[in-house]
């Protein structure tokens, strides 16, 4: 305790996170209010680190059981945007060079939970491929083959050829590679959460800049999914080049010839 002072040891707490265990130790019996303030803040920071590499162990089982069997450049691959009546799927394959604290179903975190995650993993050498699939072509395809058909692409974007897919919610047919569809995989698999994390920042940027080309439709707020503001829009204005026509209401008001009831 008296190498350090308090001030500094804080200091050394919000850089480094871990304090040696003597140091904590000569905290915990220092009787000052501040020492036990600063020993809490430790210890729970200490905690939190531990429940945080048992969560990543987990969402590496998949992985390491691959790994285990000779597959060692194992992707995982997710979609953002399949439900929504505008704008593009983006599916997205990452295979990890290693495991990034932090990484989870891109659903359970916040806006820039995910902005600095992606920041990470696109700067981390980690193989990242990235592909989309328009309104368009959503419509021509069909929703099924539009997912399967960018999910593939996804992965033949990766700089290196994966040896095994693991994919979230699908079996995509044609593949190459071995695949295993993994239920709710982005919350099971860290490489599938991953993907999760770069398809959704990647298709909520798409969104913002539509929402600068088609200002009327608050894509920004929305990114495209059928909440009240949207449908209202959808009302006043029409749909515009960017909505999926196949998509309900959309395509049951153009089927009457009557887009929306308008007075």
């Amino acid at each position: 305790m008296k190498a350090l002072s308090l001030a500094e040891l804080r200091e050394q707490l919000s850089r480094d996170a871990h304090l040696p265990a003597a140091v904590l130790r000569q905290l915990q019996a220092d009787p000052r209010k501040g020492a036990q303030q600063l020993y809490a803040k430790a210890v729970k920071l200490r905690d939190a680190d531990k429940n945080e590499a048992s969560r990543i162990g987990i969402m590496l089982q998949l992985e390491r059981t691959l790994e285990a069997q000779g597959f060692h450049a194992v992707a995982g691959v997710d979609e953002a945007g399949r439900g929504p009546l505008a704008g593009p799927i983006v599916a997205a394959a990452v295979i990890l060079s290693r495991a990034e604290p932090g990484l989870n179903d891109s659903k359970l975190l916040t806006a820039a939970q995910r902005e600095h995650l992606y920041a990470r993993l696109q700067s981390g050498g980690h193989a990242i491929g990235v592909a989309l699939i328009a309104a368009e072509q959503i419509d021509r395809l069909g929703i099924q083959q539009a997912n399967y058909q960018v999910m593939a692409a996804a992965l033949a974007a990766l700089p290196r050829v994966p040896d095994f897919a693991l994919i979230d919610g699908f079996s995509v047919p044609g593949l190459v590679v071995p695949q295993q569809r993994v239920v709710k995989g982005d919350r099971r698999s860290l490489s599938i959460a991953a993907a999760s994390i770069i398809a959704k920042v990647t298709r909520d940027r798409i969104m913002c800049a539509l929402d600068e080309e088609y200002p009327a439709y608050g894509f920004r707020h929305h990114q495209g999914y059928g909440t009240p503001a949207h449908l209202a829009a959808l009302a006043a204005h029409g749909p515009c080049a960017e909505h999926r026509h196949s998509f309900a209401p959309i395509a049951r008001q153009t089927e009457t010839g009557l887009l929306f009831d308008r007075e």
